[in-house]
């Protein structure tokens, strides 16, 4: 008899080969077997794990204009980045399918439908049948980031149902957006995932900030980034570290529940896969004195209205993607 109230997460807070798509994808892989080999129902991986966080943007005078270096990173970064219509993920897919667990991960995506050119830090939901539910597009990036990523659009403002979850994600500041968090809580969402490059300055206030306005899980999940994670190969290698601290990425890693409170405190320095057990009763218990979106909101008086067209300058009437 399934126990559907129950739902067992693992944080993979992990560092990636960086900028190097097959090496991560093949570390990411090995993390979604050990989480299916302890029953993980779900899996979640850092902001822009795959390929990796653009860390040279602000360590190398990432603004300078027409900059052959920076052109030459960029490329690289580019052709590191994933183009989920060529089948980049199947693999991953299969894996998901294979050990019945669904997948949050970020990662930056080279998309079809804007040219095949533009980065855009995405965040895609696989479910535990293999399949891509959403690619959420980071609606908006963040000062620096905004050198290397274009803005998304609202097509993966979407929440999954898992068990008798319903879960829907976040890039990092994005979370700080209150009608990105209320567009996901207006569609049941009941556990949240927030994902970042990683730091604990990001992650230990706001984790239980929305799980409190929200009476939800709230699951932050980050990415670890050390001087010596940086491949040898990287272009310009010596320009990007000479600026650098030890530790650029200390995770952060956290889960907080519907009452606001810690069930896992930020995890730090530390890589590995990290396992809890949520069951689903917590979120009814604190939805009896506040629902945002339910018996405590007034939609006669305040209303959202999201747009969720997948965004593209040009319209096919035989897309095949």
């Amino acid at each position: 008899m399934k126990n559907d109230e129950n739902l067992k997460v693992a944080l993979a807070q992990i560092s990636p080969v960086w900028l190097n798509k097959s090496g991560t994808l093949n570390k990411i892989k090995d993390f979604v077997i050990q989480a299916g080999k302890q029953e993980c129902d779900l899996v979640i991986f850092g902001e822009g794990l795959l390929p990796g966080y653009p860390f040279w943007l602000s360590l190398a005078n990432g603004a300078e204009f027409n900059s052959a270096v920076h052109k030459e990173i960029h490329a690289h970064y580019v052709r590191n980045s994933i183009q989920v219509e060529k089948g980049e993920l199947d693999e991953l897919c299969a894996i998901a399918k294979e050990n019945s667990i669904a997948i949050y991960l970020g990662m930056i995506e080279r998309a079809h439908n804007r040219g095949g050119h533009s980065l855009y830090c995405s965040l895609v939901y696989i479910d535990n049948l293999g399949k891509i539910q959403s690619v959420h597009r980071k609606l908006q990036p963040t000062y620096e980031e905004r050198l290397t990523w274009a803005p998304g659009d609202g097509n993966g403002l979407q929440v999954h149902p898992l068990k008798d979850f319903s879960v829907g994600g976040l890039n990092c500041w994005e979370n700080w957006m209150p009608l990105a968090r209320t567009a996901l809580q207006g569609l049941g969402e009941n556990l949240h995932v927030a994902v970042w490059p990683g730091s604990e300055n990001n992650t230990r206030d706001i984790t239980r900030f929305i799980a409190k306005e929200s009476r939800s899980f709230v699951i932050s999940v980050s990415g670890l980034m050390r001087i010596e994670d940086f491949p040898k190969n990287t272009p310009h290698l010596e320009k990007i570290i000479k600026n650098a601290p030890d530790v650029l990425a200390n995770g952060g890693s956290c889960i907080a529940g519907p009452d606001g409170e810690w069930i896992v405190e930020p995890i730090i320095d530390k890589e590995g896969l990290f396992v809890h057990s949520l069951n689903i009763n917590r979120v009814l218990e604190e939805r009896q004195n506040f629902d945002g979106a339910g018996h405590y909101s007034r939609p006669d008086i305040t209303r959202l209205t999201v747009n969720r067209e997948r965004q593209s300058i040009i319209d096919l009437e035989n897309e095949q993607f």
